[in-house]
């Protein structure tokens, strides 16, 4: 009796410990420039700080889009559940420079299920931006910061991004109205995903002080939508706005592709907003299974249209699903895909591309070019 006690005290303890061991803290500091309120820089810097520690962590990105309503509420201290990230304690907030910096300590739980371990890393094309006035960029002659915005957004999510990875950015015109063109144009350039977007307000107010100089405050916002490249329909959709200050002189031309421009408090903001883009995918697109098609069979061997950079390793195990099509009672063409019992083997693995060997020989004449397959786990 005291033998077994002593092994279930020992099994309780070693339980405690490895639950504890997973878990860390990391202290680290945020930063925001002061614009609107002192409030909403705190918030941002926070933001700021999460991301950071999540990121270094290797947890999951898209829980912090989760979080973002619960910080609005001014408090040193901030417990969540069913998140990655557990528990955060604010130590200081500093107001230096027209800036703030708050240094928190975050314990986070990393989670071995999370999304982007266990699928493969998405493809996303990203459309130009358009401006739906053109005359709102008269201010600087910044025409064409909604294409140098794209490219931002592009690096964002071929640097940072835990599941997506860019094919790269288009001048076709992004738009659910043709949805046969967006699949065409999916399918040229490898695009699980296509993005599309336009700024719809570039708009300034100045404001003025009686002991200072005057403050010229200018919005950012921007309409973005996500299509399914296999489908052409729209996804997602989501709007973003945010306001700071514009800190060139009214009557400049300011170059959109410059450092100067970008390292600016405007230009601040809107790294910032295509940071909270990738994010927001991260949480809403990441789940979405990833589907890797049969591009060319020959023998007992397939070559899928993911490789390396999506995340494809040799000995992956992969399970084949038909597709088909089909007309409906009322016309409409529709698309099926059926289950099979057929199973692959990733036996060598390019930038791009992989091959893969079918584990069942006797069924592989079933495999067709345009089948797709998920990863088992």
């Amino acid at each position: 009796m005291k033998r077994s006690l002593i092994i279930w005290c020992i099994v309780i303890y070693a339980g405690l410990f490895c639950r504890i061991s997973h878990a860390s803290w990391y202290e680290v500091t945020g930063s925001s420039a002061i614009v609107s309120s002192e409030k909403e820089a705190r918030l941002h810097a926070l933001e700021d700080a999460i991301y950071k520690a999540v990121n270094f962590s290797g947890a999951d990105i898209g829980s912090i889009s989760n979080l973002r309503p619960l910080l609005e509420s001014e408090r040193s201290e901030y417990q969540f559940s069913n998140s990655e990230v557990r528990y955060i304690i604010v130590d200081d907030v500093v107001k230096r420079g027209g800036n703030i910096f708050v240094k928190a300590r975050v314990d986070i739980y990393p989670s071995a299920t999370a999304c982007h371990i266990n699928q493969y890393k998405k493809t996303f094309l990203i459309g130009n931006i358009d401006i739906a006035s053109p005359q709102q960029a008269v201010m600087g002659q910044i025409y064409s910061v909604g294409d140098d915005f794209a490219t931002v957004i592009n690096r964002q999510l071929d640097k940072e991004s835990a599941s997506f990875i860019s094919v790269g950015t288009t001048d076709f015109e992004i738009s659910g109205k043709y949805p046969e063109r967006l699949k065409m144009i999916a399918g040229d350039t490898g695009a699980q995903y296509i993005m599309g977007g336009t700024i719809t307000d570039l708009t300034a107010t100045i404001e003025q002080n009686l002991l200072s100089k005057d403050q010229t405050n200018r919005q950012f916002a921007l309409e973005l939508t996500v299509f399914d490249g296999k489908t052409g329909n729209e996804i997602y959709q989501k709007k973003y706005r945010e306001v700071a200050v514009w800190p060139f002189a009214r009557t400049s031309k300011v170059d959109t592709t410059s450092a100067r421009f970008w390292a600016s408090t405007y230009g601040t903001m809107m790294l910032r907003i295509s940071r909270n883009i990738m994010l927001d995918l991260e949480s809403e697109i990441s789940c979405k299974i990833t589907l890797p098609e049969v591009i060319a069979k020959w023998d007992n061997k397939i070559t899928i249209d993911l490789g390396r950079i999506h995340g494809v390793e040799a000995g992956d195990k992969l399970k084949l699903w038909h597709t088909g099509s089909f007309i409906d009672q009322r016309g409409l063409p529709r698309n099926k895909v059926s289950e099979t019992d057929v199973t692959l083997t990733v036996s060598r693995v390019y930038e791009n591309e992989a091959e893969l060997s079918i584990d069942q020989p006797e069924l592989a004449s079933s495999v067709r070019i345009g089948d797709v397959m998920h990863k088992l786990l």
